[in-house]
């Protein structure tokens, strides 16, 4: 290559994406490749990317055509994860200058196709169906967040919901053994850190090979290696959501008090449509078993708006349902379809400038009632991580056990590293962040 074994990755898209990109840095590293900071100074210019909404995609494709002259240096390019696996061949079509094409369950191949590539070769895909029983390993992970270390327990999905492209792009549901995930779990404590978040496109929905644990088992042993001081997870979905979970929650300390569950849409009649096999009532349950619970535990979801079909009432059961669960943070997205999605089959008659109103109204909604449980935490004292520091206003930012970001003041000379803990007094609210003094 040109310039050089020399690599340049930039991530589109979740936490599962950002987990990837990681695991592919170690491989390239082991390979003998050496990280670069920009597409120019790069022999291989690498995107990992999303499909779950269009303007995801649509960046990959932007980027791409952005730096597609520096094809003519000398260099490379190559397109990793969900839009790779969607799309296939298609995309050296659209972007002739991409040499390398693969999923997220071929990642295991990497180094056979970075041997071809440095052979010449200018078309080398790497891509699974459903049917692949393989997960990327992890030995190689190069971890690159300072503060928290990424398990995936599971990979693919198999719920079909049909606004999504995930199970044709992550592929079938493969657990891993809960004895690999403790051991590196063990591993990420030895690298110094203290907080671990497992993963999975339905976490919740793990399944130990071996037959050893349960999800809520193996959160409790997760929380338990000694060193552990924060066991985060996500995402979880509701039909997979078990009382034992809670139980979990309650019992073990080192478990956040959080929990992301999606419920997206407040509608029985809707979540028929949207195929995530629950009603409105079984999601309510689960809500209470929560809200049962010995310590109050943070709530955060998805929610979808302008769903084909969804009426003007329907919209209504989705805001009566914002109001009664209160959730501390919700991610709201007005429906696109998706390629190969069931729900491309539906008619969408709704108006985007509908869906962009009742998206509207629900943000609006949701800011007020984060106002009000954001309030709750004035004058109190809590642990937060720190994440880093914040210059332009001369603060620290981190988070608490609860996921909600905390900015502070510290009187120490030198700022907190990230992943050392503060306590903090809360002396202002914001709907979406807390603001206080380290005591």
């Amino acid at each position: 290559m040109a310039t050089g074994k020399t690599f340049y990755l930039e991530t589109f898209g979740c936490q599962m994406n950002a987990h990837d990109s990681e695991k592919v840095i170690g491989t390239l590293e082991h390979e003998g490749y050496e990280r670069v900071d920009s597409e120019e100074e790069a022999g291989l210019i690498l995107y990992n990317t999303c499909s779950i909404r269009d303007k995801a995609e649509q960046k990959v494709f932007n980027r791409l055509n952005d730096y597609k002259k520096l094809h003519k240096a000398g260099k490379r390019f190559a397109v990793l994860g969900c839009v790779a696996q969607q799309e296939g061949e298609k995309i050296f079509d659209r972007a002739p200058y991409v040499s390398l094409v693969s999923g997220s369950a071929s990642y295991r191949k990497l180094p056979e196709m970075l041997d071809r590539l440095e052979a010449g070769e200018t078309r080398i895909t790497g891509l699974d169906d459903r049917q692949t029983d393989e997960a990327f390993e992890t030995e190689f992970t190069s971890r690159q967040n300072p503060y928290r270390g990424y398990i995936t327990i599971i990979e693919g999905c198999d719920k079909f919901c049909a606004y999504c492209v995930v199970p044709y792009t992550r592929g079938r549901e493969r657990s891993r053994t809960s004895a690999s995930v403790l051991a590196e779990a063990q591993r990420i404590v030895d690298q110094g850190y203290t907080e671990i978040q497992l993963l999975g496109q339905n976490v919740n929905s793990y399944r130990d090979p071996d037959e050893k644990l349960s999800f809520a088992d193996l959160l409790a042993a997760v929380g338990q290696v000694p060193g552990i001081r924060r066991v985060r997870f996500t995402t979880s979905h509701p039909r997979d959501f078990t009382r034992d979970i809670v139980e979990v929650l309650d019992a073990v300390p080192t478990l956040c008090d959080h929990v992301h569950l999606p419920v997206q849409s407040g509608s029985s009649r809707i979540l028929k449509a949207m195929a995530r096999e629950y009603t409105r009532d079984w999601y309510l349950e689960r809500i209470a078993w929560i809200k049962a619970a010995r310590r109050p535990i943070s709530l955060s979801t998805d929610i979808i708006v302008g769903f084909p079909g969804e009426t003007a009432e329907d919209f209504i059961q989705t805001m009566d349902l914002l109001a009664e669960v209160e959730y501390d943070c919700v991610f709201g997205f007005k429906y696109s379809g998706r390629p190969n999605t069931p729900a491309l089959t539906m008619i969408d008659s709704i108006p985007e400038t509908e869906k962009a109103s009742r998206l509207q109204v629900l943000l609006d909604r949701q800011r007020e009632i984060q106002r009000v449980n954001y309030a709750n935490h004035l004058g109190q004292t809590l642990e937060v991580m720190v994440e880093g520091p914040n210059p332009a206003r001369g603060q620290v930012t981190g988070r608490s056990t609860q996921n909600k970001p905390v900015n502070f003041t510290s009187a120490q000379p030198i700022a907190p590293a990230p992943g050392s803990y503060a306590q903090v007094l809360i002396t202002a609210t914001h709907p979406n962040s807390l603001v206080g003094e380290a005591v």
